[in-house]
Formats: C-alpha cells, structure tokens, sequence
C-alpha cells in the first residue's frame, strides 16, 4: 500500500497527524482573517497593501532565522511529545492576544496604535511558536514509523498541511473577523488536547547542554549541517521553493484586489486552489516513486511549475474587466472568460511544486543518523527562512519602485529555473556513498 493510508489508525502517528493539522489550520486562519481584512478594510493603496502583506510575511518568518538553532537542539535532546504540549499550551494565550486584536480592528477601535500591533504581536508569537513546533513534524516520524512508511508519512503530514491551510484559508475568507477571532482560541484549546495523545518520543543521544547564543548555535548548526551533499542541495531547493511560494503569497491579495478587480472571497480562492494543488502533488509523488525516497523527479517538476507560472503572469496581464469599481464576487469572477484558464495555471503551480518539495524534506530525516533528524530540520528552516525574508524585502523594493505585480510574477518564474538546477545536483548526488539512507 503506497500510500499508507494505515497510518491514520495507528496512535504512533494520527495524534501528531491531527495536532499538526490544527496547528496549520489555525495559522492560516489567523494569519489570512488579519491579512485580509487589512487589505480589504484599512489599507486602499496598492503599495501599501502589498507592504503589510510582505511585513506580516516577515514578522512570522524571522522567529524561524533566529531561533530554529535552539528549537532543533531541543528537539533532538528533549523528549519530542513532551515540547508538542508546551508548545500548543503556549498557543492558547498567543491566541487570545490576536482574537484581541482582530476584535479590535473590527470595531474600528484604535486600529493603528492597538489593534494591528497586538495582531502583528501574536504572529510574530505564532512564527516563534510554529519555529520550535517545526523541526519536531518532521523528525519525530523516522522514531514512530517503520524505514518504508517515513515517505508516507512525511507526504501524509505534508498533505494535511496543506488541506488544513485550505480550510483555514476558506475560513478567513468567508466568514467575519469577529468570529474568527473566537475560532483561533477554541482550535487553540483542542489542538492542546490532542497533543497530550502523542506518544512518548524520547531523545536518541544523551540530553546535552542547550547553547542559548543564537546567532553562534545558528552558524554552527547550519556548517555541520550542510556538508552532507545530498542534504546540502536539499536545503537549498527547499529554500528557493520557499521563497517563490513567500512571494506568490505576498502577491496574492493585493494582486486579486488591484489587477482582477476582485473581492477578499476570490483572494481566499486563490489561497485554496494552491493548497489542493499542494497536497495532490505531495500524494501524487509518493504513488510514483513507490515509497522510495529519491530526487528523480524534482527537476521535471519544478520546469513544469516555472511554465505555470509564466502562463498565470499572462492570464493575469490579458486580464481586462469593467467593474465600475466595484469587486468582483465569487460567482461573478468564475463567469469571466479567463477566469478558468488563471485557476488552472494556478492549480497547476501548485500540484509541481508539492511533487517537487516532498521527497527534499524525506531526504532531510532519512539521509542523517535519527539523532541529527531535528538538528537537520531546523538548519533546513534557518535557511528557508533567510530566504524567504529576502524573498519578502524583494517584493516590497519592487513595488516601492513601482513594477507591477504581475511583472513579479516572472522573478518567480526564474527561481524555479535555480531550483531545477538544485534538484538535478541532489538525484546526482543521491546515488553516491557521500549521501547515506540512515533511516532505521
């Protein structure tokens, strides 16, 4: 069974399964109810609207730069489901903060000197939280599953990621702030519960002293990293996927609102078909690799997202609708002739760059000694976040000088020609004695 579709009745993995899912789902749903209703109910500026969209980006990012050298030593000299429950117990009043704030945006009530800083607060506090949360998704599945189920697995929990993002997503897009405001706590509450059911992952190695200098232990970290060949080239293929999804991100909203004359319904759309396209690409890669954890067919998948993209910038450019100002609803942007062709173009981003990113995160806990496997996983997200912030300051200078959104479209469409490099330089590699399958 490829899939391993068995997994989810098994303890060892639906509880952490389940925790990560409403770990995803609750910060997109947060992340997306405050994005979207500055865009759509503060901001009336192309510019600035893509400014906060890129600064939000980057306060959840920054913890992942800064702190991901001490998240990772924790992981890999602490017991993994002992620090999930401290870390989802922390949600619970990260949350309440930022159900604050959205209910004070809502009311109009002191939006500039209260409401946004308490909501950018607590993403800042969801980025520190998700960074020592990270590691752990990942590296905690080689000690619970059998050598042959870590691709399953690894492509499971990236699937749900990504339908938990959709759910999350829809919701921020439908429903009001208010109410999402009080939805971000309750799921805050139940993924705490359902982390206790996690079982007992105990270190590897013996429990050594945490080095709390974090600029040193990030250096350190990443250097005894990144000599292994086959993780090298992953980390960096993994980061320069992270940062064409940061700036796609970035531009989405103000993009559906200032190019397609669309409302934050459509915006949240858009959000969804990524999300789908995501999570069918991460299962689809599974089925054809058979279980095996290999690179084969990353540089394929990674040309064919690149041509995707480059199709979506001229859908997005030939875009021409008359709304007399008003924004387009769900029903009236399907009927728009190019409607179909753009969530199509967008789709298919989307199902390339899940076959393209599954396999590097397997190689990150399969091709190291299961001792390292959360070390590995949060030099991984030293790097992706580095990127992903310059990814961020390079969407904001664009629009500062002025090029238009869908012209950015294109800068995306060149990382993916160095990322296709990267997966070419990791499936030669991966065959080599310098790149070990460790896997127990």
């Amino acid at each position: 069974m490829t899939t391993s579709t068995h997994l989810l009745r098994r303890r060892r993995f639906l509880p952490l399964f389940v925790t990560q899912l409403l770990n995803a789902f609750n910060d997109n749903l947060y992340k997306n109810a405050m994005v979207l209703f500055v865009v759509y109910s503060v901001y009336n500026s192309e510019a600035e609207e893509a400014r906060f969209s890129a600064i939000a980006s980057g306060v959840f990012i920054l913890p992942f730069f800064v702190l991901s050298a001490l998240a990772g030593q924790l992981a890999d000299m602490r017991d993994k489901a002992r620090i999930i429950r401290i870390i989802k117990a922390c949600e619970i009043p990260i949350m309440a903060c930022g159900g604050t704030g959205l209910v004070l945006a809502w009311q109009g009530t002191m939006i500039d000197t209260l409401a946004i800083p308490l909501m950018l607060l607590a993403l800042f506090a969801m980025g520190v939280h998700s960074t020592f949360f990270g590691p752990i998704k990942y590296a905690i599945l080689p000690q619970h599953l059998k050598k042959n189920e870590v691709l399953a697995g690894t492509g499971l929990v990236e699937a749900g990621t990504y339908i938990a993002v959709l759910a999350g997503t829809i919701m921020a897009g439908w429903i009001a702030v208010e109410w999402a405001a009080l939805a971000v706590f309750v799921i805050a509450v139940i993924g705490y519960v359902t982390s206790r059911s996690v079982p007992p992952a105990p270190p590897m190695i013996e429990p050594q002293p945490l080095d709390h200098h974090v600029i040193r232990a990030s250096i350190a970290l990443v250097r005894n990293t990144m000599h292994e060949r086959c993780v090298f080239y992953a980390i960096l293929a993994i980061s320069f996927f992270w940062t064409i999804g940061a700036v796609l991100f970035i531009q989405f909203p103000p993009l559906a609102k200032n190019v397609l004359m669309a409302s934050k319904e459509v915006a949240s759309l858009f959000l969804v078909i990524f999300s789908v396209g995501v999570a069918i690409g991460s299962m689809s890669i599974n089925a054809l690799l058979k279980g095996n954890v290999s690179a084969r067919y990353a540089p394929a998948s990674i040309i064919v997202m690149a041509v995707f993209v480059v199709a979506f910038h001229f859908v997005c450019s030939a875009w021409s609708v008359e709304t007399g100002g008003a924004l387009l609803g769900i029903r009236e942007f399907v009927v728009e002739p190019l409607a179909v062709p753009l969530l199509l173009t967008l789709l298919g981003i989307a199902i390339a760059g899940g076959m393209f990113v599954v396999p590097l995160y397997a190689f990150l806990t399969t091709r190291v000694a299961p001792s390292q496997a959360a070390r590995t996983i949060a030099a991984n997200n030293i790097v992706n976040s580095g990127a992903m912030v310059g990814g961020s300051l390079l969407a904001v200078s664009l629009s500062a000088i002025g090029m238009p959104i869908t012209d950015q479209l294109l800068l995306s469409a060149a990382m993916c020609l160095i990322s296709a490099w990267l997966g070419y330089r990791l499936y030669r590699a991966e065959g080599e004695t310098a790149c070990p399958d460790t896997a127990a």
